[in-house]
């Protein structure tokens, strides 16, 4: 049985963005709140993890492990998008009005991986 096209779709979002985090560090080093410690290995274990959970979408008998790690992942960075938000220093040069779209957007992405968990 293959998945549906939008499993595959969700899957390679989420390894390409967490990729991302090691091509690109300094972009989400700034959106990490100040408060948190350890800044560098958040990102970089964020990252891994959106690869880990990423490829495990695309095994059937881990999908369930990978969504649900998605879904925890997004609750836990959710303080990063708020900071974003929040913050013009972390803003990136994005226009606050998107950054606000941002944050139903998270929500957005969670109902999307809970339908595989």
């Amino acid at each position: 049985m293959t998945a549906p096209w939008h499993l595959y779709l969700m899957a390679i979002l989420y390894i390409v963005a967490g990729l991302n985090h090691f091509r690109v560090p300094k972009l989400y080093l700034k959106i990490i709140p100040e408060q948190f410690p350890f800044k560098p290995f958040l990102n970089y274990a964020s990252g891994f993890l959106e690869i880990v959970f990423g490829i495990l979408l695309l095994i059937p008998v881990t999908q369930k492990y990978g969504a649900w790690g998605i879904c925890v992942l997004l609750i836990l960075i959710f303080p990063a998008n708020l900071y974003m938000y929040a913050n013009e220093k972390a803003s990136l040069g994005i226009p606050k009005f998107l950054r606000l779209a941002r944050l139903p957007l998270q929500v957005a992405l969670l109902f999307w991986a809970y339908q595989y968990t």
